[in-house]
């Protein structure tokens, strides 16, 4: 068989066999994501959500251009040294990106995958290292509650009443330098999910619309890679909040795998939802990339975890779609990361 395709696995996978590193990291949150239970891990918190800016979708990419420096400064890197950059943003034209990355004149593959950009973004990009394509690369995204709000659901001055259970976008951004220098952290492998639509119509409710994609996600990775839950430190999806973890569960043990001991929802840790009023959880591109960022991360390179499957999940609606009574399909994407021992 030749060598390139051993890198395949089962049907929706990859193994990368040459090294693919996480060489740096960084988070920019806003005032209530500051607030929450990770409040101390982010990188920078500002406490105006508007960073400064006229509007919210400018602020989103400062969002962006303020994640990307820092981790380009962790790194000791200057832009001229990443070689492509993978991005992208919940708004209209993935403006937050191309506003907020232009200065960075770094070869730029736009990216919309909903709130599983960051995992779309980072098996790319793990893709373009393994293969040879580039030494360094950079992946990146950001949300913001309130461009978010203003595109998908209602003006913030019309003060609507959330259900219970709707998700609170998250604030933020996270960007990753990704290289094929040896470092603490590996990307041993990645699976793409397929696009799921189980009819879920609510778009108030988008941990029911992504939880089906999770599930099939999780199911298909087990299976190509040969693994259980067991083998893995932690099983963490990105946005499915309180009420998609219980059906993530329910749809899991249907197909006899039980991942409630080792899973976990960026959406459930970066808020107090008691405290805080989030509903559900937490929700948008940013939530699972700053939690990947600034939590999972530092815990695999202190070797308190070994490995994890980080699968951020997306809801692919427009308003368009949404208007035209049309249901929200979900799309998952898993990246598994490993602490490599230096």
């Amino acid at each position: 068989m030749p060598e390139k395709e051993k890198l395949y696995v089962g049907e929706q996978s990859l193994r990368f066999s040459q090294g693919v590193y996480i060489t740096s990291a960084a988070s920019v949150v806003g005032k209530k994501e500051g607030e929450g239970p990770l409040g101390t891990c982010f990188d920078m918190v500002c406490e105006d959500d508007k960073f400064g800016e006229d509007n919210w979708e400018q602020a989103e990419s400062t969002l962006q251009k303020e994640a990307l420096s820092l981790a380009l400064g962790k790194a000791k890197l200057q832009p001229e040294d990443i070689r492509y950059l993978f991005a992208g943003d919940l708004l209209g034209q993935s403006i937050a990106t191309s506003f907020g990355l232009i200065d960075f004149e770094i070869p730029l593959f736009g990216l919309y995958g909903a709130c599983s950009t960051a995992g779309e973004s980072m098996s790319l990009a793990a893709m373009c290292i393994g293969a040879g394509y580039a030494k360094t690369v950079a992946a990146l995204t950001s949300s913001h509650f309130a461009s978010a709000e203003k595109q998908f659901r209602f003006p913030l001055e019309y003060a609507n009443q959330r259900p219970v259970s709707a998700t609170w976008t998250v604030t933020g951004s996270g960007a990753f330098i990704l290289s094929s220098r040896r470092s603490r952290l590996r990307i041993t492998g990645i699976t793409t999910g397929k696009i799921v639509d189980m009819g879920v119509k609510d778009s108030m409710n988008m941990g029911a619309a992504m939880a089906p994609a999770a599930a099939n996600l999780i199911a298909q990775h087990l299976e190509d890679f040969k693994r259980a839950p067991e083998d893995y430190d932690r099983i963490i999806t990105g946005d499915l909040g309180y009420v998609g973890q219980e059906i993530l569960f329910d749809l899991l043990k249907k197909k006899k795998i039980d991942i409630s001991n080792v899973h976990e929802d960026c959406g459930i840790l970066i808020y107090d939802k008691e405290k805080q009023g989030t509903g559900s959880g937490g929700s948008g591109c940013g939530c699972s990339a700053v939690t990947l960022a600034s939590h999972y991360l530092p815990m695999l390179e202190k070797g308190e975890l070994k490995r994890i499957l980080f699968i951020p999940t997306g809801a692919l609606l427009s308003t368009v779609s949404f208007n035209e009574g049309q249901s929200v399909p979900g799309i998952a994407h898993g990246v598994v990361i490993e602490q490599e021992e230096c």
